[in-house]
C-alpha cells in the first residue's frame, strides 16, 4: 500500500530519475590483483574506456563502485585508493570515456557496515547525489557479490567473467540463489547487453 503523503507522480520507477550503470573497478574494469597496495599494479583493460565510452553516449550516468578493504585492514592508505581513481579518470577521460561518480568503501566484513556490497549504501547515495532510478539501473561485476547488490535495490545484474568471474561461475554457480541477469565475456559485452536493453 502506497502511504497516503506520498505525491500522486510517485512510483516504484520514478522516471523523472535517470538509469545508471555501476561498475565494480577490479576485475571489471581493470585486471584483478587481489589487494592493489602500489599504483603501478593498476592496469585498467584495453577494452574498458570504449565500453564506458558507450554508455556515455547513450545517456545513461556511469558510476563506480568498489570494495577497498584494504585501507581498513591497513595494507595501504586512503590516499593510494585516491590516486589509483585519479589515475583511472585520467586514462578514461584520455579515450574520450568518462565517469559520473566514484564510490568506495573502505571497511572489512566485521564492521558490518552499509556500504560494503553486497550492502546497498554506495548505491543509495549515489542515488540521492544525482538522481538515479535503481530500478531501471544495471550492476557489472565479477563477484556475486554484486548480483546480490543489485537484486537489493531492484536493479539489473551482469557478471563478467573477467577477474574472478569465470571461476566463480564455474566453482559456485550451482549454489547461488540469485542468478545475474545476464552473463557477460568481458565489459564490452556487458555494455553491448544494456544498450540493447534501453533501447
Amino acid at each position: 500500500m502506497i502511504p497516503f503523503w506520498l505525491p500522486l507522480w510517485w512510483s516504484v520507477s520514478d522516471h523523472r530519475l535517470k538509469p545508471a550503470v555501476f561498475l565494480d573497478r577490479d576485475g571489471t574494469i581493470s585486471e584483478e590483483v587481489g589487494y592493489l597496495n602500489h599504483i603501478s599494479r593498476f592496469n585498467m583493460f584495453p577494452f574498458a574506456p570504449a565500453a564506458i565510452r558507450k554508455l556515455n553516449e547513450s545517456g545513461l550516468l556511469v558510476f563506480v563502485v568498489t570494495n577497498q578493504s584494504g585501507v581498513g585492514r591497513g595494507y595501504y592508505p586512503e590516499s593510494l585508493v585516491n590516486a589509483v581513481h585519479d589515475l583511472m579518470t585520467k586514462q578514461l577521460a584520455e579515450a574520450g570515456a568518462h565517469l559520473d561518480g566514484i564510490y568506495y568503501c573502505r571497511h572489512i566484513s566485521a564492521d558490518a557496515c552499509a556500504c560494503r556490497k553486497p550492502g546497498a549504501g554506495m548505491l543509495d547515495q549515489a542515488s540521492a547525489e544525482h538522481g538515479v532510478d535503481l530500478v531501471r539501473s544495471f550492476v557489472i561485476g565479477d563477484r556475486h557479490s554484486d548480483v546480490e547488490l543489485a537484486h537489493r535495490v531492484g536493479a539489473r545484474s551482469i557478471m563478467v567473467r573477467t577477474g574472478y568471474g569465470e571461476g566463480e561461475i564455474l566453482w559456485h554457480a550451482r549454489e547461488w540463489a540469485i542468478m545475474p541477469d545476464f552473463i557477460a565475456l568481458d565489459l564490452t559485452a556487458a555494455a553491448d547487453w544494456i544498450l540493447e536493453q534501453t533501447r
